[in-house]
Formats: C-alpha cells, structure tokens, sequence
C-alpha cells in the first residue's frame, strides 16, 4: 500500500508539473485562448491552407475521404438526372432504337458508378459517353477538372503534412536534467543536446528564455516575464558544427538570473527556462525549431554530465548514446556569490567533507553515477 501511495503522489505532482509548463519537454506550448470574438473565426478560413495542413490527422482522413465520396455521389446524380431527362432509364422503357447520353446507365447505382470511373479515369468499358447530349459532353469536362483539383489538393496537404519541419524535430533531443557545475573558471549551468540523424542541421543557433513572475517598482505583476539566456560551446555560440552531440553552456555571471540563486534555494524558486534551437535541414532544406525545458526541479547543483564521445582504434569517433542522460557529482560552490567572490569557492561536494577524526581508508569503487 505505501509503493501504491508513493506511486500515486509521484504521478500527481508530474501531472501537476506538466500542467504549470508553459512548454512541454517535447516542444508543445501549454497555452488555450478564450474570449475571442466570433469573427475572428473567419481568418481560419481565409488562411484555409494552412488551417488544412495544421488539423490533425484524423480529420485530414475524414476530408480526404468526404471530399472524393461526396463528388462522386454528387455527379451520380446529376448523371442521373440527365440520363432520366433523355429517357435512358429501365423504369422508363426506352425504345430499341433509343440514343442514350451514356451507355448502360440505367439507374442511379449505374450513374453513380459512371462517376466514380470518370472521375478516376479508369474506364471499364462497360459504360461511356456518347455524343448525343452536349449537356453530358459539358458535365464530363466539369467533372474531369473538379477531379483533378480535389487530387492535387489533397496530395498537397499530406505531403505538407509529411514534411513538416517539425517532424525533422523530432529527431533532435535534449537531455532530460539540466547541470549546474564549474567549467573553464567559470560557474555554468549545461544541457546537452543531440541530432540522431547524421545529416546535419545548418546554420545552428541555440539560445533560451527565463520565464518568471515579477513584481515591477510600481506594483505591477508581470506573469510572464521574459529574460534572454544565452548559451555557447567551447568554439562560440553561432552556427553550431552540429554533427555529435553538444554540450552547451550558459556562464552564470554578475548579469545572469541564476546569480543570486543557490543551492538550496534552486529548488524553492519559481521559473521555466525554455531553450530552443532553430536550424536549417540539410537534406530538405526547410528550417526547423526545436523547444524544450527545465523548471527548477529539473536543475541538479553540483553535477556535471559523462563524456559520450571517444575514439576507437580504427580512426573513427564513437558516441555513446547510453551516457548521454548519466551525470556525476562534482565539487561545486554553494552559491554563485560564493563561487566569483569568496576565496576557495566553499565547494560544496556532494561527496561529503573530510574529518581528521577518521581513518584514511581506500576505496576502489567507481564514483558514484547518477542517471537522470
């Protein structure tokens, strides 16, 4: 009953946790619109095409299979109607030597048919159009056309679908903790970052937004106050050689919100910082966004993340994609402050502190590795 217990307040607190996100971990923005006036309604319809290529795929299937009955049905009637208007029904009784408008429609499930291999062009043989009426001469010609518009609009839409850069997206993850730790003399916060596919992704830029609610000097209550936040590698910050995973790095100075945050207060602070990454897909060419982020609970002081890549005999660099979400404590400072100005940086260790009153003992085990 307590396993049961705990499982049940963990799953309450992440369902509590997704829905105070403004983003999700996997890029979608938690946000609805109300009271917005009828009218504005309309501007959907005019932008019809990007309305088609946004609605799910469950209701493109739905039109797409509407679209192609209902004109099929809809030109059975009126084949149909011009086949009952000429006296080419049964039920009518036309004489042997009757000219009909198209042969062997006799009834509405014949003239129904006969569209449907219009419209198709497939053309069985079994019936076809005879010079007889220029009304059924006009109405193939209208039929041919409208058909084609409904294919080439349909074929559109499931090949934008198909090829919307957001789906490139999906192949590029973040790691699922963010990292606060010391790197090159400076304090930094890390995330890690990768592209599954070997094409790269051109022209890379990264950079993050700190989402929180402030109070201005005059008493205003800003809900959703946004901070820059900017990340770099090792070589710079601007068009990321992106073909192994990175590494990326935000210093926390003097002029960065994480500055007067510590250890034990990380947790107890109010935030989201969200990170994107904007990028141009080598094989399609089409620029891509992709969104993730962390809220303070998904920060972990004082840990730094494994190395994934190395060098095998033959030449060739190995990414181990099993470290990728695996950190390591480390010796960190307490807080920012302490770390730029307080001499000897008071690292806080995760490890413990030594104590003279002790034996030195050695201890062979491999250091502790946290899996996010």
């Amino acid at each position: 009953m307590s396993l049961t217990r705990r499982a049940f307040i963990y799953y309450m607190l992440e369902r509590k946790r997704r829905r105070t996100r403004l983003v999700t971990k996997d890029g979608r923005c938690n946000i609805e619109y109300g009271n917005i006036k009828y009218s504005t309604h309309f501007a959907f319809l005019v932008d019809f095409w990007t309305t088609f290529v946004e609605i799910r795929w469950r209701f493109v299937l739905i039109i797409f299979i509407a679209s192609f009955t209902l004109s099929w049905f809809i030109f059975g009637l009126l084949w149909y109607w011009i086949a009952r208007s000429n006296g080419d029904l049964t039920w009518q009784e036309p004489p042997s030597d009757h000219s009909a408008c198209v042969d062997n429609v006799v009834g509405l499930t014949t003239a129904f048919l006969y569209s449907l291999e219009t419209q198709t062009t497939i053309g069985y043989g079994g019936r076809a159009i005879t010079p007889e009426c220029p009304g059924a001469v006009a109405l193939i010609i209208i039929q041919s056309l409208l058909g084609a518009v409904i294919n080439c609009f349909m074929c559109g839409i499931i090949l934008s679908k198909i090829s919307l850069p957001k789906k490139r997206a999906k192949t590029i993850t973040f790691s699922e903790m963010a990292v606060i730790s010391p790197r090159n003399g400076s304090l930094c916060l890390s995330i890690r970052v990768a592209n599954l596919r070997k094409t790269l992704m051109i022209g890379s830029q990264i950079y993050g937004k700190l989402l929180r609610t402030t109070t201005t000097p005059d008493g205003e209550t800003i809900i959703m106050d946004q901070v820059n936040i900017d990340f770099m590698v090792d070589a710079g910050k601007d068009n990321l050689f992106f073909v192994t995973p990175l590494t990326l790095h935000h210093v926390i100075d003097k002029s960065s919100p994480f500055f007067d945050m510590a250890v034990d207060t990380l947790h107890e602070t109010e935030f989201e910082l969200v990170v994107f990454l904007d990028g141009t897909a080598e094989s399609t060419s089409s620029s891509c966004q992709v969104r993730t982020s962390f809220i303070p609970q998904e920060i972990m002081w004082g840990y730094s993340f494994l190395p994934i890549i190395s060098r095998s005999k033959e030449g060739k660099y190995r990414v181990d994609f099993s470290n990728f979400s695996k950190v390591v404590p480390v010796a960190t400072a307490h807080c920012a402050y302490c770390y730029h100005n307080i001499k000897g940086h008071h690292l806080h260790s995760r490890e413990g502190h030594d104590n003279p009153g002790f034996e030195v003992i050695e201890i062979d085990n491999p250091p502790n590795v946290t899996k996010m």
